[in-house]
């Protein structure tokens, strides 16, 4: 199983917010801190707002912080809200047609099913806390440092 660039990036940019908790970050930090397009980042914060993950503060002061606690979101609902499907084998994707000569008797179609849901599984024993230990070099490779620039508003 892989999984797209874009749950990568997102999966990063929630980390990134999950060590940056005591100020909004920008776009532009976050893809300076990995190297990524300011661009998917664009599209990420936008799925991720819609979605609940984060929320946005537009503006001269504005960026973004995590909705709710790191604790409280899995590591499977954030992949699962950015990949397209979990499909492994052409036969898995929602609503195939494929005909195949061994269908009626496969089990490897049952087998791989069981592995995608228990890959599933797995991810959604961890949250985003458990992502951001050890938080100091995490910080540190991010270059995240202590900031007392006051939270601008949501309401």
């Amino acid at each position: 199983m892989r999984l797209t660039a874009y749950t990568d990036y997102a999966l990063r940019m929630m980390m990134y917010l999950g060590l940056n908790t005591h100020r909004l970050a920008t776009i532009s930090e976050i893809s300076e801190a990995y190297d990524i397009s300011r661009a998917h980042l664009m599209k990420i914060t936008h799925e991720l707002g819609q979605k609940g993950f984060i929320e946005t503060v537009r503006g001269r002061q504005g960026g973004m912080r995590l909705a709710r606690e790191a604790s409280e979101i899995s590591i499977g609902d954030i992949v699962r809200a950015c990949e397209p499907d979990f499909a492994i084998v052409p036969c898995l994707e929602p609503g195939a047609q494929i005909v195949c000569v061994i269908q009626p008797a496969c089990v490897l179609k049952r087998a791989l099913s069981s592995a995608a849901a228990a890959f599933l599984d797995v991810l959604d024993g961890y949250t985003l806390a458990d992502l951001l230990r050890p938080s100091v070099p995490l910080r540190q490779m991010l270059g995240i440092t202590p900031d007392r620039r006051p939270q601008a508003s949501l309401s």
